[in-house]
């Protein structure tokens, strides 16, 4: 498959190039010769995509389309940057010094760049006449096998395997060891740790053990994080704890109780288990166990397990294998008899699969996407029987995933890609990874739709397609918090972005960062010496918590080349903020910036407003951030300013308003009377474009009457968050019953809300359109007789939160009378709620 970083760069650049060839005047013609040669270049990537086995002609070339789309693309950008930048700042003369200069470099960098692409023309021109017809499949390199595990399962997707809990079950229930071991060993996609969720979430299992403990090992074990890993779970703090002490901290939460543990995946002992096993409780009185799940039986045995409690699960029969697929493919095996033309195919295609339920599931999910067309089935029916032919066992589940990827549509291959620089059994922040998306160009808006929007679809649409796990979702909508990837996936998408130079990594599969990296997931170990002002490392995302010491990090600050830098996973503990700042500031073509936790930043530089590329600026979680610089006002093209739970901002600049591109837009607090220099809530009403506003208010914050309309004039907000939290004043409170939210809102959140009843605006009439609510802590006490609405007028809520309200009185029946549409309902501390289906001190969860 030709590399679909190309063809999204290239096709972008060429829609660029027509957007904005009437900006860069000077070198219009060049540009448009430029367009002339990538146009051609996608035709090639067309004909490329025919050859199934890429000789070295089709690999050589593509390298070099690729090198030459990156480079061009770069010069565009900063072509368009230095325009804007005449325009916005001073209007200068072309024939200043420094203009010439930059005009002279940037004509003689696009004729290197044309005049490379016009000899790969004639030589492509040459090839392209022997390519024919050639079909020849691409071989599947074997790759290292890993998993990664989780205890949370969706039991409706799982067949068959209940022989195999029960038996295990049945060993674990009745014994009187104090630790009983036992193993579970198979190949990779077996199913394994499908086995362990049903009996780590078994009835009779959550009844018999006070405690559960799940922990995935990976490959390279990490004695530290293990532990870590089993304290978070017995709800103890981890923080400043050394190796020394969280062992007997672990021994202490467990003394005199009986517990289950779950080491899942495990590759090798070499002692680390032995410290770990010595240091658990094993007194008269418990009976406690541990399931170990590998794909050696040495390892098992040499954890303690013996033989007669190792378990190796087989492979689903030809029934279950269907079972399972038609769950997959279709909705039920009811609905597979409906379409009896594609049955036989599809059972030939569950027969190739070898019972391995991860196969089945990959391509039943690819399966699934598709039309449900005779002449569709059998075409990937044809390709996957070509590729397993030949190849037995574990190769063929390699096959299937390749079979998923080849068929992905191009704007969805660089995103899964972007899977492959995050270390294995990672759960990965789906909000990261939409940003990273986003600010790497890799998704772009469209019609109504932002491009953040068409992320999460995007990330949507990988899951669906079984190609991605989810690990935490919204149960009113199903939004992805939080995703995770299959090992052999992962393995795959190494595989591919090495062969595609998405990344750089070595034979193994680890990172490898050099100047030719264009991507990089930081986790400290890496070596970034060779990262300097000639590196073409475009993205760098740190991957861990861990302190890094600066000898790791400050190599990275020579690199001029990035567009997207996240730092959210790390606070930076050991980095010279200033000099760290002073690096950013230098980043022109910088798009997305994430410095969410950063405890030592107090202030950003004034420079910051230079970086006119900047989409998404995160600073998120910045408990010592103070202030932003008026030039903040200068990023046009921000997109997402992120300031929630930044206690110590308390303004934004003024000018705000003149971020005409801003859609979302969060810890907006509301400035004082005293805070001239704050942006006011009125100014608000130019951000046109704003889809999410979370704003706060706090003691000090003032409102005027004649601004209590500003939200009716965001056309577009459909998420709305109002904080009120530390704020006691009632004049506060009388404002804010008199605000008028857009009726179009989708989402509303209230959260420490003060006033008796709810606001009279929060009602069915005017909130017309709202689909979720979310009342959160606060002294609410009633419903306003408004927000029941009347015969005819009924809300369209569908999920509905109330927690923390101690003193709401409402009554189960009239929720249900006025929003017919409720589905799900999440509640917690409600102490005078009446007759609701389910839990209101704790957490409690209904869904219809």
């Amino acid at each position: 498959m030709a590399d679909a970083i190309i063809q999204v760069v290239a096709g972008k650049l060429i829609d660029a190039l027509k957007e904005h060839s009437g900006r860069v005047l000077e070198f219009r013609s060049q540009f448009m010769e430029l367009k002339t040669q990538l146009d051609f270049m996608k035709s090639f990537l067309v004909d490329a995509n025919k050859l199934k086995r890429k000789e070295e002609t089709v690999k050589t070339t593509l390298s070099m389309i690729r090198e030459l789309t990156y480079d061009a693309e770069d010069i565009l950008t900063d072509c368009l940057l230095r325009a804007e930048f005449r325009d916005h700042v001073f209007r200068c003369n072309h024939f200043l010094p420094r203009e010439m200069i930059f005009q002279h470099r940037t004509s003689k960098r696009l004729k290197d760049i044309n005049g490379r692409i016009e000899k790969m023309h004639k030589v492509l021109k040459t090839y392209l006449k022997t390519i024919g017809q050639q079909g020849v499949h691409d071989d599947v390199s074997s790759v290292i096998h890993r998993r990664w595990t989780s205890p949370a399962f969706d039991e409706s997707s799982i067949v068959g395997l209940a022989e195999d809990t029960m038996k295990i079950i049945g060993w674990i229930l009745p014994t009187k060891k104090q630790l009983h071991q036992v193993g579970i060993i198979g190949m990779g996609g077996l199913g394994k740790t499908t086995i362990t969720q049903k009996i780590f979430n078994n009835h009779a299992i959550l009844e018999r053990f006070e405690e559960r403990i799940w922990v995935s090992i990976s490959q390279t074990v990490n004695e530290e994080e293990t532990m870590k890993t089993m304290l978070k779970q017995l709800g103890e703090d981890t923080y400043g704890l050394d190796m020394g002490q969280m062992l007997p901290k672990i021994k202490q939460a467990l003394e005199g109780k009986d517990y289950l543990i779950v080491m899942d995946d495990v590759w090798s002992v070499h002692g680390w288990w032995e410290r770990l096993l010595a240091g658990l409780p094993k007194r008269e009185g418990q009976s406690s166990a541990v399931i170990i799940t590998t794909r050696k039986e040495s390892v098992a045995i040499e954890m303690g397990v013996e033989k007669a409690r190792i378990h190796q699960p087989r492979v689903l029969n030809e029934e279950e294998s269907w079972a399972l697929f038609c769950r997959i493919a279709f909705s039920s095996e009811k609905e597979a008899k409906q379409h009896y033309e594609l049955e036989e195919l599809g059972k030939d295609i569950v027969k190739k699969c070898c019972g391995l339920p991860l196969a089945i599931k990959t391509v039943g999910g690819l399966l699934k996407s598709k039309t449900l067309s005779t002449d569709v089935w059998r075409r990937i029916h044809n390709n996957f029987h070509d590729e397993l032919a030949t190849r037995e066992g574990e190769s063929s589940v390699m096959a299937s995933l390749q079979l998923s990827y080849d068929e992905l549509p191009t704007r969805l291959k660089q995103c899964l890609l972007c899977f492959s620089i995050y270390p294995e059994d990672s759960v990965i922040s789906a909000e990261q990874l939409v940003h990273w998306w986003v600010g790497e160009g890799f998704v772009q808006g469209k019609d109504s739709r932002t491009a953040i929007e068409l992320a999460f679809d995007y990330l949507s649409e990988l899951i669906s397609r079984c190609l991605v796990e989810v690990v935490k979702q919204r149960g009113f909508d199903g939004r992805v918090y939080t995703c995770k990837m299959h090992d052999l996936v992962r393995d795959l998408t190494i595989k591919i972005a090495r062969e595609e130079s998405f990344c750089s990594f070595d034979e193994h599969g680890k990172q490898r960062p050099s100047i030719q990296s264009r991507r990089l997931g930081f986790t400290g170990e890496e070596d970034v010496k060779s990262l300097n002002k000639k590196s073409k490392l475009r993205a760098f995302l740190m991957m861990n918590s861990s302190p890094v010491s600066p000898g790791k990090t400050i190599p990275l600050f020579r690199v001029r080349s990035l567009r997207v830098l996240d730092f959210s996973l790390n606070k930076l503990e050991n980095i010279p903020i200033p000099k760290l700042l002073h690096w950013i500031i230098s980043l022109q073509r910088l798009s997305y910036l994430n410095l969410r936790g950063v405890a030592s930043l107090k202030e950003l530089p004034q420079l910051i407003g230079d970086l006119r590329n900047l989409q998404l600026l995160v600073l998120n979680g910045c408990n010592n951030l103070q202030k932003l610089p008026s030039s903040i006002t200068n990023l046009q093209k921000l997109n997402v300013l992120d300031l929630g739970y930044c206690p110590m901002m308390r303004y934004l600049p003024q000018g705000l308003g003149r971020l005409s591109n801003l859609q979302e837009l969060s810890g907006f607090t509301v400035p004082s009377e005293a805070d001239r220099n704050g942006c006011r809530l009125g100014e608000l009403q130019w951000l046109s474009k704003l889809k999410v506003l979370r704003v706060n208010i706090n003691e000090e914050s003032d409102i005027a009457e004649e601004e209590l309309t500003v939200l009716s004039h965001l056309k577009q907000l459909k998420v709305l968050s109002i904080n009120t939290e530390g704020c006691e004043k009632e004049e506060i409170f009388r404002k804010l019953d008199g605000l008028s939210p857009p009726p179009h809102l989708e989402e509303l959140y209230l959260r420490y809300y003060r006033g008796v009843t709810t606001p009279m605006w929060m009602n069915p009439k005017s909130l017309r359109d709202l689909h979720y609510l979310c009342i959160e802590n606060g002294d609410l006490q009633f419903v306003h007789p408004s927000f029941e609405g009347g015969k005819t007028i009924t809300w369209k809520v569908e999920g509905l939160c109330l927690k923390f309200l101690a003193r709401l009185q409402v009554e189960w029946d009239l929720v249900m009378s006025v929003m017919p549409r409720i589905r799900y309902v999440e509640v917690s501390h409600c102490y005078m709620l009446k007759s609701f289906p389910c839990n209101t001190e704790k957490l409690g969860v209904w869904r219809k």
